[in-house]
């Protein structure tokens, strides 16, 4: 049913989804914190390890550049 490094790929995006949100709402930032629910719904929208860690590191590399640009 779920293999090994779904679940483990899944674990691992959503508790980085979960940091950028508290993160984002500690500093009072939208980006991060938009950006960590997006990571965690992403956690459990995508059904492979592969594509979910290319999309979570794809959000992840745009809330980088919005914070750049000083969002």
């Amino acid at each position: 049913m779920f293999s090994t490094s779904f679940l483990l790929a899944s674990l691992v995006w959503g508790s980085v989804g979960t940091g950028y949100f508290i993160y984002g709402k500690k500093q009072r930032s939208w980006p991060p914190m938009l950006g960590g629910v997006l990571v965690v719904l992403v956690s459990y929208f995508v059904g492979s390890a592969l594509g979910m860690t290319l999309a979570c590191a794809g959000l992840i590399t745009g809330i980088h550049v919005l914070l750049r640009q000083g969002y």
